[in-house]
């Protein structure tokens, strides 16, 4: 279960000898604000919540005539950001009516419209406590369960999102699965378990920003054990800070962690980019890049902002429906492609799915081929409208990958009769590296450089020990070589051992410097190879028509 934008997974870190992740697909997939890694797990950015006055004055006469507008008295908008096809629908009367309510413990949920097609589920609900005052300090909601029964019983999760509408005292969110019923009508049971308050609180360190030792920080309350931080210093005067957070509290095992830094007038210090989050056996990552002298000033404080749980109210809401896909019906259709993608080998744009919210394109590759697709952007020409893909994501197999279109602007009943054409930008060709492995020598703590090539492109490496672990950074002064994926290095018998990627495309900021980290590493010398190097070709477009117009 997740929340998109407000959920961080991540198993990547199991073992150096387990099968590792598809690093260019985090590469290439952070671009659109979600992460997939082996075994399609997801890790999502999260934005932090901003308050709304969602409430629509002088709605006219006609709008009140339209099948969804007790849920059109509210301004969706913001909630809806990324889900633009679903907005779009909401505002031509698309949707079916639901609002049925439910109250328990003070808090009533209410299920205003519903989103059903060929594509995908989507719930528009709301959550109102009786008072405001029950929610003063709460700066967001969770469930211990969200989800839909179907008829048999069976449990569908999906993704869900919601801000806090101040003007009209509740939380307004939605609820999205890929799951699709199987006839035009389905009976289902939406079910909410234990909504969980959560507030945030800060807590004092003593952090040093001139000792690039591991500073280490006990908390112990709120379900926050420890704080280690660690400081890796980049380029222009910049900082990476690692925090890894031992988390006690299981009954909420994704928590929001951040290092802040407060200058001598009491503000917060600006970031260099966002927050990158990451979970692995009850830890907390998450990294943050900062300028180094604004962390060095005189005056500043340091401290830890974290999530708790400040209030569950422990019940279940539910609420029956019966779905239909009617609403959605006119414009949808699926049309099987099966055309070459162009010189990206052994790949096919194979099947088009339209609804009036979403275009799905499924792209397959040769089953031992789990490759991605090697370009950043998407886009879907029809008949002059562009709709922009942010998601890309693992398909039903290992050889799928599906481009998510949100339907804005066009006429979908029209889409039939208009010329369709993909549009592919930015390429990054991920390529194998070579055997000729880089010697890395007298490994200790101090920092030691060397350099190397591979298909004509120089590379500067740097090595140290830091914490019984072996940091292996890489960097090419040729802006067009993307970055070193991942090296490993040959332990005899036991094959390959793969570093951890620590830093690559971390914070986007389109530097080719790359770490990987050897865990409990205790040799003086070693050979290391790249398993792959990225070459990026900003203005490589690639352009297939998938069906003409008539």
């Amino acid at each position: 279960m997740e929340r998109i934008e407000n959920k961080v997974k991540n198993k990547m870190k199991a073992s150096n000898n387990v099968a590792y992740p598809d690093f260019d697909q985090m590469w290439s997939s952070i671009q659109q604000d979600e992460l997939k890694v082996a075994g399609g797990e997801p890790i999502v950015l999260r934005p932090r919540k901003r308050k709304r006055f969602a409430l629509v004055a002088g709605l006219s006469v006609a709008l009140m005539a339209t099948p969804v507008y007790a849920a059109l008295t509210y301004d969706w908008s913001s909630t809806l950001t990324y889900r633009e096809g679903i907005q779009s629908a909401l505002e031509k009367g698309l949707g079916q009516k639901i609002e049925q309510s439910v109250t328990k413990e003070g808090v009533t949920l209410t299920i205003h419209t519903a989103f059903v097609d060929e594509n995908r589920t989507v719930l528009l609900y709301s959550l109102k406590p009786e008072t405001s005052q029950d929610i003063k300090d709460v700066k967001d909601i969770d469930f211990k369960f969200i989800g839909l029964k179907d008829s048999k019983g069976n449990f569908i999760e999906g993704n869900y999102t919601h801000e806090w509408n101040e003007e009209l005292g509740e939380f307004q969110g939605f609820f999205e699965t890929d799951w699709v019923a199987e006839g035009q009508t389905t009976d289902v049971e939406f079910v909410m378990e234990n909504i969980q308050y959560i507030g945030n609180k800060k807590q004092s360190i003593s952090y040093n920003p001139n000792d690039s030792t591991t500073q280490v920080f006990p908390i112990q309350k709120d379900g926050v054990g420890s704080v280690t931080l660690q400081s890796f210093e980049q380029a222009e005067g910049k900082v990476l800070l690692r925090s890894d957070v031992k988390l006690s509290d299981t009954e909420m095992p994704y928590k929001r962690v951040e290092f802040e830094a407060i200058n001598d007038v009491g503000e917060s210090v600006k970031q260099v980019q966002g927050t990158s989050f990451s979970y692995r056996d009850g830890k907390a990552n998450v990294d943050q890049l900062f300028k180094s002298d604004t962390l060095r000033e005189e005056g500043t404080k340091f401290q830890i902002s974290y999530e708790h749980i400040l209030e569950t109210k422990e019940s279940t809401w539910s609420t029956n429906m019966n779905l239909s896909k009617k609403q959605l019906e006119n414009g949808s259709f699926k049309q099987v492609l099966d055309i070459p993608m162009g010189d990206v080998p052994n790949t096919k744009i194979h099947e088009m799915k339209v609804t009036p919210t979403q275009v799905r394109l499924i792209l397959t590759q040769d089953q031992d081929m789990y490759e991605t697709i090697p370009f950043r952007e998407y886009q879907l020409d029809v008949g002059g409208t562009l709709l922009n893909s942010r998601w890309v994501t693992l398909g039903k197999n290992p050889s799928e990958t599906e481009l998510r279109f949100e339907v804005k602007g066009l006429d979908v009943a029209s889409l039939a009769n208009q010329p369709v054409t993909f549009v592919a930008k930015h390429r990054v060709d991920a390529i194998r590296g070579d055997d000729n492995p880089i010697r890395l020598t007298d490994i200790s703590v101090k920092p030691q450089s060397l350099t190397s090539s591979i298909a004509g492109y120089p590379i500067t490496w740097t090595y140290y020990l830091k914490d019984n672990n072996l940091y292996v950074e890489s960097l090419s002064s040729d802006p067009a070589f993307a970055g070193v994926n991942q090296t490993y290095y040959l332990d005899g018998d036991n094959g390959p051992v793969f570093g951890y990627p620590e830093l690559m495309g971390l914070f986007e900021d389109e530097s080719n410097k790359a770490m990987d980290v050897y865990e409990n590493f205790n040799k003086k010398e070693l050979d290391i190879y790249i398993e792959k190097y990225l070459i990026d070709k900003p203005n490589e477009e690639l352009r297939i028509q998938l069906k003409s117009g008539k």
